[in-house]
């Protein structure tokens, strides 16, 4: 299970497109490639890495330094998390138009795929392919940072501060509600009151908190006061960015797909149908008792 992954690629990833459809460049192309490194990857490591990434070497490349991993997320998370080396990567290729959003990971421990993606709409980040990995298991926070680097410079966007902010705030809150509540569930949470939020941008603060109330209380979710305040908050920012919301309300059918391929995998499948034999053993034995 791929528990909690990375604490930034895509927040960062998120907060290079809040303000507009996602353009890679005027030159980009479907198939066209960008690479992110953690600075701090030995030169062993950064092969190994490309290798992975099945990339030339020779490819386009662009460092992150633990520095602004700091300055990016400094504000949402404590330096014990962010760490003091820029290690995780990530290779963002521009997919055809209509194809919508794909994330994989490898050895990223904090923020889930379903994470990632949901920072990616809330960008209005579409239409790509992104490996977010790491030679040994990490946060993965220097991903994000990378990429938000990499589409700075190639589609020479200058990103509001405030956007980024609000994106690296919804990528640490949802992973700080799955430490508690489970990924999957912190995910569903966010992609549902996001869908909402989609229909009615105009929704006021009071509406907003009880839509989450609402949301969470569907799902079986008991959310604390300063987690449903945090949320709201966040939420409430979010709404009035210029953001484009029928584009997040088409992007979010991906995360809803992915987070379903999740409940329906041979994994799970496999996990509860041993529950269910342990428990058809116990009444099996407890009928040969009375027999």
């Amino acid at each position: 299970m791929k528990a909690l992954k990375s604490f930034s690629l895509l927040l960062l990833l998120a907060g290079v497109f809040m303000a507009s459809p996602f353009k890679a460049s005027a030159d980009a192309a479907p198939g066209d490639v960008i690479v992110t490194l953690g600075e701090n990857l030995t030169e062993e490591q950064k092969t190994t890495i490309l290798k992975e990434m099945e990339v030339d070497p020779s490819v386009q490349t662009v460092s992150v330094s633990n520095e602004e991993e700091h300055q990016y997320l400094g504000d949402y998370m404590s330096k014990a998390q962010i760490g003091t080396r820029a290690i995780s990567s990530a290779k963002i290729t521009i997919a055809e138009e209509g194809a919508g959003l794909s994330v994989k990971t490898n050895n990223i421990n904090h923020v889930t795929e379903e994470m990632y993606m949901n920072a990616l709409t809330t960008a209005g980040v579409k239409d790509a392919d992104i490996l977010v990995t790491a030679p040994f298991d990490v946060s993965g926070t220097a991903a994000l940072t990378g990429i938000l680097k990499a589409y700075e410079t190639t589609a020479q966007i200058e990103i509001p501060e405030k956007q980024k902010q609000v994106a690296n705030e919804e990528m640490v809150k949802t992973a700080e509600l799955g430490d508690r509540i489970g990924a999957e569930k912190a995910s569903e949470l966010m992609t549902k009151v996001k869908e909402e939020i989609s229909q009615d941008p105009s929704i006021s603060e009071a509406e907003l908190k009880t839509l989450i109330q609402n949301t969470a209380k569907d799902l079986g979710i008991e959310l604390t006061e300063e987690e449903l305040n945090g949320l709201t908050s966040l939420f409430n920012r979010m709404k009035d960015l210029n953001i484009d919301w029928d584009q997040v309300q088409t992007q979010l059918k991906d995360i809803k797909d992915n987070l379903g391929e999740i409940l329906n995998s041979e994994e799970t499948k496999s996990f509860l149908q041993k529950v269910l034999d342990f428990f058809i053993a116990i009444i099996e034995a407890i009928k040969n008792l009375f027999k």
